[in-house]
């Protein structure tokens, strides 16, 4: 794809494009695996990140096996200087996002890059015009591929490891979306909390009496009925966060396709279901931290046609210690009566018992006070922040 032209004299000042990058569609097995793989070499040098499974990475991207592609479009895109690759980007359009909310939002995610505004912004105005070719006026990001994924920017926070299913990226690309003339739409928080943190007294003391008066039970999930269960579970989260920012409801596929990556690393203690006089009205879900287990396997599962990186990856999973919150969601009519703080005090009870030592609740919007005060209020401390990008078209 060629390139945009320069911005006229009135336009902001952006970073030269290149002129010997090109920036072309990826076409064919080969160069999806270039795009899989280019990861490596901007992170070799990065403790903390964790190298995805390239199983997972090809099935993410086969529209096969993703049920993200049974509605959205993606397009990815290489970055390359002669022969060596520089960059790559997803440009991405989600119909249902833009019914959710009424817009004509296209997305970028996806993203990696060298340390070169150029670059950058040859793969960020590349996405920006396959959005406007399709009648996008704005464009978000970086996203993969929507909200109920993996998404934003980590810009604060780069001394620890991703927890499972959140984002990683070097300090310098805030830097470089700062240099592309994007602008900030939204923040993420994560925050950090231990499982031998003693919750305040009063924050005890009232869930309690919520918990009577009430008439609210918490039980772990029933693996025995999960296919009701999921159903149950997804009514409780598109109810919940239908009115957040950003948010486009799970499609039925894509729940039981994210239930089923779950199953592998739930514990059952931790899948919390809040009920009031029988009736299911919240979710929480915590998860063993599996990025701990993950790195041991470097990547792939195995080598030279040996199961090595499964035995690793096994061995590892033995020493997780470290949970994320990835999940708590209250039906509409039922917020604002203490089940957050239920929900939080039964999970670090649980946390505790089973040995893990603490982890993150991840992630929260910037401006959901309600929630935030909530977490905070448990002992928990803000530990990452993460930025969602715009751009208009």
């Amino acid at each position: 794809m060629a390139l945009p032209a320069e911005p006229s004299a009135s336009a902001p000042s952006l970073p030269p494009l290149p002129s010997d990058v090109q920036v072309t569609p990826v076409r064919g097995s080969a160069e999806k695996m270039q795009f899989i793989r280019f990861p490596y070499g901007i992170y070799k040098d990065d403790p903390n990140w964790v190298m995805p499974l390239e199983m997972e990475r090809k099935d993410f991207l086969d529209p096969k096996k993703n049920p993200f592609f049974e509605y959205g479009e993606v397009e990815l895109f290489l970055a390359r200087r002669g022969s060596e690759v520089v960059g790559r980007i997803a440009a991405i359009r989600n119909p249902r996002h833009m019914q959710e909310h009424g817009t004509k939002e296209g997305f970028f995610g996806l993203f990696e890059c060298v340390n070169d505004a150029g670059i950058a912004r040859a793969l960020l105005d590349t996405a920006a015009a396959w959005l406007r070719e399709r009648g996008m006026d704005s464009m978000l990001g970086p996203a993969n591929f929507s909200s109920n994924q993996d998404w934003g920017l980590l810009i604060d926070g780069f001394g620890t490891p991703p927890a499972i299913m959140m984002p990683h990226n070097p300090p310098y690309y805030a830097a470089l979306m700062d240099a592309c003339g994007l602008t900030k739409a939204k923040d993420l928080y994560a925050f950090e909390l231990s499982s031998s943190a003693e919750p305040p007294e009063k924050v005890v003391r009232i869930a309690e009496k919520l918990r009577v008066r009430e008439g609210v039970t918490v039980r772990p999930v029933n693996m025995k009925d999960l296919d009701a269960e999921v159903r149950r579970i997804r009514d409780i989260y598109n109810s919940a966060w239908e009115k957040n920012w950003g948010f486009v409801p799970f499609t039925d596929a894509e729940f039981d396709h994210l239930a089923k990556d779950l199953k592998t690393i739930v514990r059952p203690e931790l899948a919390l279901m809040a009920e009031v006089k029988g009736e299911p009205v919240a979710f929480s879900l915590t998860v063993p931290d599996a990025n701990q287990a993950i790195r041991a396997a470097n990547g792939r599962l195995t080598h030279f046609g040996l199961p090595i990186g499964l035995v690793k990856l096994a061995l590892a999973s033995r020493r997780i210690n470290r949970l994320r919150l990835i999940i708590l969601g209250i039906k509409e009519g039922y917020r604002r009566r203490g089940l957050d703080a239920i929900l939080y005090l039964d999970t670090l009870r649980t946390a505790n018992r089973l040995g893990y030592v603490g982890g993150e609740i991840s992630w929260t919007l910037e401006d959901n006070h309600l929630v935030n005060r909530a977490i905070e209020s448990m002992g928990a401390q803000r530990s990452k922040t993460y930025r969602i990008y715009q751009r208009a078209l």
